[in-house]
């Protein structure tokens, strides 16, 4: 998992976390940048954020892969931002954008999967999760809502369930914006401070703050029981957010162009048609 290596290279083999490895979220240190500096990196990412509009429409055209995008942090860590600043590359045609809050009565009623299942990507389509179905095993966990030995199994359920996603032909990256404490109550103090911002704030922050120990014990887990060769998740140490969106934009890019994809032949048309 990512460390404190210094030095530029590829950000996505730093920031991976491998599959079996043990994590502890306090070893990252979320101001590393690996060398870069925010002026280069910003030109980077409006390089990616091209490449990424470019890949999309291939992707949307193609109508063959599909792309699912977990954003997970605790509060403040950057996943509205990250959506802004990165996700806006993609065409709204081919790309939904999904919040996961407090389960609905409809919702409760179901498994913890199944407000998941009707939202991940069709063929040619992205779906961004803002938060995720990881909720089952962070907030849930954390506040007692279910027993121990409900959420303890929930890791090898979605592993499955992103396993069937995968072999559907989903290609998934998961990435988890990493902020220390200072950092949450710096940002937590500007949204209370600038009054475009104080609507995010809820007065529940503060009582979720306290929980600081227990929602890193929880995520330690996550990352460590649920990142697989097929479904990886990635530690974006995201104290600055120009790195973060240089990180994300730069896996996001590299991993929809691995897929290839291409703009299809379409119906064979006469070299003489003339469009009257």
């Amino acid at each position: 998992m990512a460390g404190k290596t210094r030095g530029r290279g590829g950000l996505r083999d730093r920031l991976l976390v491998k599959p079996g490895s043990t994590v502890n979220l306090a070893d990252v240190d979320p101001n590393e940048t690996f060398g870069h500096v925010k002026v280069t990196a910003e030109v980077k990412v409006a390089a990616d954020l091209e490449r990424l509009t470019s890949l999309q429409e291939r992707l949307w055209a193609e109508h063959r892969h599909r792309v699912l995008i977990v954003l997970q942090g605790i509060d403040a860590s950057g996943k509205d931002g990250t959506i802004t600043h990165v996700m806006r590359a993609f065409n709204p045609l081919g790309c939904r954008v999904v919040g996961f809050g407090v389960p609905n009565p409809v919702e409760l009623a179901h498994d913890y999967l199944w407000r998941v299942h009707q939202v991940v990507p069709g063929n040619g389509e992205i779906s961004v999760f803002n938060r995720s179905h990881y909720e089952a095993v962070l907030v849930e966990r954390v506040h007692s809502l279910v027993p121990q030995e409900v959420w303890s199994r929930r890791y090898d359920q979605i592993n499955a369930f992103e396993q069937m996603l995968v072999e559907e032909g989903t290609t998934i990256l998961k990435f988890f914006l990493h902020i220390d404490r200072d950092e949450q109550k710096r940002r937590l103090q500007a949204r209370v401070s600038n009054p475009t911002k104080r609507w995010k704030f809820k007065m529940g922050d503060l009582a979720e703050r306290k929980l600081w120990a227990d929602y890193m014990a929880a995520f330690n887990e996550a990352l460590m029981r649920c990142s697989t060769e097929q479904a990886p998740w990635f530690v974006i140490p995201a104290n600055h957010n120009w790195f973060r969106n240089l990180a994300v934009g730069d896996i996001a890019a590299a991993s929809l162009d691995a897929l290839d994809p291409k703009y299809p032949p379409g119906e064979q048309i006469p070299k003489d048609l003339k469009i009257e």
